[in-house]
């Protein structure tokens, strides 16, 4: 046992008894083991609530956007906690999931790298790549910014009826944006956004006789706000937090000249968090999502005398606001389809004395809504200013879905601006 209190010593940097040492790891257990059941039960309960035929109208009817690559978790954190981070504590990727949770940060300015490859279970040069930082000005107002980078690999172009290759592109699209976020008081903040996108997945080639193509481009807003409140647990503190966000409020995106146009994806993301300090060192946090794009649902259209007869639903073509509004109730199928374009999140997060966590998690959208379905596990630890987290994305279907083997890796740095230093965080 002096040996294992000695392991204990160096890990936590501090001295602790043999009996804590025992404390400690039935405490690891508890947290294993209420992680477990709250992925179950989770996982149960959303299935419960669709578990009817594949389609209200006998086939799937997903909602259609222009790049969806920023509907990506492009984080390690939040992507090993189901994708959930609208009410997660405040961290330097707080930009992609609420802006508003950066005006809580405790340290003064912080910059973040992550790293995804992408669906290598179909194609091997896709990925992923998110840049982030944020800088805090004074206690109340904080400014941030990123760049998402969507690589989508070599394309190589052919006539219809020679398959020698015409021309060669790299495709590939991405988004920047800036936030300004506020704290209002000291349990609620708030922030607006503005975002730039550019998609190039042609590289201006078009085949004879149709439209030339170009890259797409639109422009994008968002809204966010945060809450949160310490609370008591018996004798032990705690923590409740609630967050709203919605982003890419933005202008339909063309790849030519047509006037047809594709709708972003416009998202409106809800979410709270509890968190539950055991003891001077340990804390966990339970965490969830739900998000719905506001954007028109596919009508059904008539198939044998007018294609364009609409059958049941509402005419998609619309202005963004409309459309936005006109999401909530345009379902051909009605309330119950309305219900399955509501995707969830939910997430587990376990932390050692600031330095060291382990996270899970579960996301479930419906099978006729695009029916991505995964758990997530990852871990981070923190050193000084120093910060790394990682992420495995666990598909249900197993290997042979195209998102198996999905992993993700985060590099974040911390400072304080009067040191140069970290502040040191539970």
């Amino acid at each position: 046992m002096h040996g294992f209190a000695i392991t204990i010593e160096f890990l936590g940097c501090y001295k602790y008894s043999t009996n804590f040492a025992l404390k400690f790891l039935s405490m690891i257990k508890k947290v294993f083991l209420g992680l477990l059941f709250f992925l179950v039960i989770s996982n149960m309960v959303v299935l419960g609530q669709f578990n009817e035929d594949v389609s209200l109208l006998g086939a799937p009817n997903a909602l259609k956007v222009a790049v969806p690559f920023l509907m990506i978790a492009p984080d390690s954190r939040a992507g090993s906690m189901g994708d959930v981070g609208v009410a997660s504590k405040p961290d330097i990727n707080s930009q992609h999931w609420n802006p508003s949770k950066y005006a809580f940060t405790e340290n003064e300015w912080g910059l973040s790298l992550s790293y995804t490859p992408w669906l290598r279970n179909l194609i091997n040069d896709i990925d992923l790549t998110y840049l982030v930082g944020y800088y805090k000005f004074d206690e109340q107002q904080v400014v941030s910014a990123s760049l998402l980078y969507f690589s989508l690999g070599e394309i190589i172009f052919t006539s219809e009826t020679n398959p020698e290759p015409i021309k060669t592109h790299n495709a590939n699209e991405f988004a920047f944006d800036m936030a300004y976020s506020r704290k209002f008081s000291e349990k609620i903040g708030g922030s607006v956004g503005f975002k730039f996108i550019h998609s190039d997945l042609t590289g201006g080639f078009a085949q004879q006789g149709q439209s030339a193509a170009k890259s797409g481009q639109s422009y994008a807003a968002s809204i966010s706000t945060y809450y949160q409140t310490p609370v008591k647990i018996d004798k032990n503190n705690g923590e409740l937090a609630f967050g709203l966000h919605i982003s890419n409020i933005g202008t339909k995106l063309s790849y030519n000249d047509d006037q047809t146009k594709d709708f972003i994806p416009t998202n409106l993301r809800l979410g709270g968090r509890f968190t539950f300090d055991m003891d001077e060192y340990n804390q966990v946090s339970f965490l969830v999502d739900g998000n719905k794009l506001l954007v028109p649902t596919p009508p059904r259209y008539d198939d044998f005398d007018n294609s364009d007869l609409i059958t049941s639903g509402m005419d998609p073509n619309v202005s963004v606001i409309s459309g936005m509004l006109q999401s909530f109730y345009d379902a051909p199928g009605g309330y119950k389809e309305e219900l399955r374009e509501i995707s969830y999140g939910v997430g587990v997060e376990y932390s050692y004395s600031g330095q060291f966590a382990v996270r899970g998690g579960y996301f479930d959208e419906h099978m006729t809504k695009g029916n991505r379905k995964y758990f997530t596990i990852g871990a981070g630890v923190k050193y000084n200013i120093f910060k790394l987290d990682f992420a495995y994305l666990v598909p249900r279907g197993g290997h042979t879905n195209p998102l198996a083997n999905t992993v993700r890796f985060t590099l974040g740095f911390d400072f304080d601006k009067s040191t140069g230093r970290a502040k040191r965080k539970r």
